[in-house]
């Protein structure tokens, strides 16, 4: 039996793990709060607690039991990698492992100036938090060296898909259109992710580095509008990026303008993107939307029946 166990359970490794309940596969992964880990449970997954200890119960015997393994928890200022920081002599005890998959960012490849960068360009990370990750993907990578643990290195680019993203903060009237002349973002939607994770199972090649963004970097005021235009709403006014006024975090995004390739998923994984450009994306989370509300509206019980049915 396939069995996947997750350090974080976050967007992306949660839409990973709810395909594979699907199909059979059994699915362990870690949570920090209690409510959350209720809920999971609720789904089928054995949550248990991870918070940089070792002090989950039954967290050892999930790891050492799994057949697949993914890290999606990113580095903090005092932990490298913090699977490993506190388990790896556990991850590296687990014998049925044929698959393990870590999730970095493009990040790592620090500001290119707008040029297009694949694997084989070396890491040149100018954040902080993208040194940190460089530092991760190189404990993981130690781990498949020393012990032949199978690891797989996946540095996604600006993760969007339902309730997540541009179209998401246009909907809630938190969307900017800021203007930095010459910089663009690379994305990829969740689905997308999924698919590459679940090419790269089926393929393991240990020691790969994979790419995982769409085929079309672009300007990030260009993506502001085009929601606003799916949505039927004005877009904001454009501000420069000097007279925006960002927090620290949103500002430090501007700071790396890189275009990156995603050759090697499709030349080695075979995979077709689902959504190859934003805009197929985020017409598609729209559609999906609209189809869950009308759905939602059309089977709503009137109050009488609603009150019959709640005395049942």
């Amino acid at each position: 039996m396939n069995r996947l166990f997750c350090f974080g359970l976050g967007y992306s490794a949660l839409a990973l793990a709810r395909g594979l309940l699907k199909e059979g596969w059994t699915v362990a992964g870690t949570a920090r709060r209690e409510a959350r880990r209720t809920a999971l449970r609720r789904e089928g997954i054995h949550a248990v607690p991870f918070d940089g200890d070792e002090s989950g119960d039954g967290l050892a015997e999930a790891v050492l039991g799994a057949t697949h393994l993914l890290d999606s928890i990113p580095p903090g200022p005092d932990a490298v990698c913090p699977p490993l920081d506190r388990l790896a002599g556990v991850v590296a005890r687990a014998e049925e492992l044929v698959w393990v998959g870590y999730l970095s960012t493009t990040g790592v490849y620090g500001d290119r100036g707008g040029a297009w960068v694949d694997e084989a360009t070396p890491a040149a990370p100018g954040l902080e938090r993208a040194v940190r990750r460089v530092a991760a993907e190189e404990a993981w990578l130690t781990m498949h060296e020393r012990y032949g643990l199978p690891v797989h290195i996946l540095r996604l680019a600006g993760i969007y898909g339902p309730g997540r993203g541009v179209l998401e903060q246009v909907r809630r009237g938190r969307a900017r259109r800021v203007v930095k002349p010459g910089q663009v973002f690379s994305r990829i939607h969740v689905d997308d992710i999924v698919r590459v994770l679940r090419a790269s199972m089926a393929r393991p090649r240990p020691g790969a580095v994979y790419n995982v963004c769409d085929d079309e970097p672009e300007a990030p005021d260009k993506v502001v509008e085009y929601a606003c235009g799916l949505l039927g709403v004005a877009p904001p006014a454009p501000v420069a990026f000097e007279d925006a006024d960002l927090p620290d975090m949103a500002r430090s995004f501007y700071a790396d303008n890189k275009r990156v390739r995603n050759d090697r998923i499709k030349d080695e994984l075979d995979v077709a993107l689902r959504h190859p450009d934003y805009r197929s994306g985020m017409a598609a989370d729209l559609a999906a939307s609209r189809r869950t509300s009308s759905s939602s509206s059309s089977v709503r019980p009137s109050r009488a029946r609603s009150s019959a049915r709640d005395r049942r």
